[in-house]
């Protein structure tokens, strides 16, 4: 049986760009991105973000707001392959991960790789799915592989899942996992546009004269393996750690939750950081870095209180008042502190 990720190059060879050349090739891609998805830039920048952290992204928001126009765009703009799901009640596991089927020439079976084996997998509607499907991404989500009757196959780098939900329509859907939900690195929404961006949109489809989009590539899969080892020179106090720590720990001690973020929440709120500072061309990340991604990287980690949950109460204010308590340290000078956090400079 053949292994379609056995022979992938990875990016291992490119070379590792330094900060200010990640941030540069991260306004080049959000540029051209932004011809066709118009007034979101930041958002652009957190999902860019949640790519070059190398973690998974969940988008909650309405139908129609873009939120497959922007995968694809990003995809094609960084060189990178994509694969739809679109996630219904019969949806099986093989549907996503593939299926071994038997070759009578060979007489032997073959692996056939399902729309999983993609860079950005794009999985429309994911609560649609039953909850045995949903769990065939755990693995390909955590561990970048998927295995299938006893064999290991290897998913490309980079390899993000890119899944979309509707947070008002309820019938015919199936909870997320609180498992599932704590692998994706972050949770964002799209939002309406402004009205002068609604505007711009039809002036642009008016100009281009099709609904066929061309964009410009700006980058490859391999380069974007390499911009995100380039987020490992960006440095990260023993402060800043200590006030992730102090965030998580938070969620966890607030009256008004059943469960708070995880051991993984501190992790996402660290990459997600590194990843704003990184696009920024800043070498270390400062406290404003970790506020400002705070509510996506910990919001969906954090399960209320069942009363609060039917009153409608949001995970995000919680988040919004941990930030409020939660003392913030001094921003330290560039070039300070080791890129592992270890120790604060003297």
């Amino acid at each position: 049986m053949t292994n379609p990720g056995a022979s992938e190059n990875n990016g291992a060879d490119a070379a590792v760009p330094t900060v200010a050349e990640t941030s540069a090739t991260c306004g080049r891609i959000l540029d051209e991105v932004e011809t066709v998805v118009v007034g979101k830039r930041a958002q652009l920048e957190l999902i860019l973000g949640g790519l070059l952290a190398g973690g998974h992204i969940l988008l909650e928001d309405l139908p129609g707001l873009g939120k497959t126009l922007i995968a694809r765009s990003l995809a094609h703009v960084t060189g990178m392959t994509v694969g739809r799901v679109q996630f219904t009640p019969d949806l099986m596991p093989a549907d996503v991960t593939g299926s071994l089927l038997y070759d009578q020439r060979r007489q032997d079976f073959d692996f056939r790789p399902g729309p999983i084996f993609n860079n950005v997998v794009l999985g429309d509607e994911i609560n649609r799915a039953p909850p045995k499907t949903q769990a065939a991404l755990l693995e390909a989500m955590q561990e970048r592989q998927v295995t299938v009757d006893g064999v290991s196959h290897a998913l490309p780098a980079p390899f993000v899942v890119l899944a979309t939900q509707n947070p008002i329509e309820f019938e015919g859907t199936y909870p997320l996992p609180e498992a599932q939900i704590d692998r994706f690195l972050l949770r964002t929404s799209i939002g309406y546009p402004s009205v002068e961006d609604d505007a711009e949109i039809i002036r642009r489809r008016l100009k281009r004269r099709t609904d066929v989009i061309e964009l410009n590539r700006v980058t490859d899969a391999a380069a974007v393996v390499a911009l995100q080892s380039s987020l490992e020179d960006v440095l990260v106090s023993e402060s800043v750690i200590g006030y992730c720590v102090a965030l998580v720990h938070a969620t966890r001690a607030s009256t008004q939750v059943h469960a708070g973020a995880s051991p993984r929440g501190v992790e996402a709120l660290v990459k997600l950081a590194r990843a704003r500072a990184g696009i920024e061309g800043r070498s270390y990340v400062t406290p404003d870095d970790v506020k400002a991604i705070a509510v996506p990287a910990l919001a969906h980690r954090i399960v209320l209180l069942p009363e609060l949950w039917v009153r409608g109460a949001d995970t995000a204010s919680v988040v919004e008042e941990c930030l409020a308590s939660v003392p913030t340290p001094p921003t330290l000078p560039p070039g300070t502190g080791p890129a592992s956090g270890n120790d604060d400079p003297p």
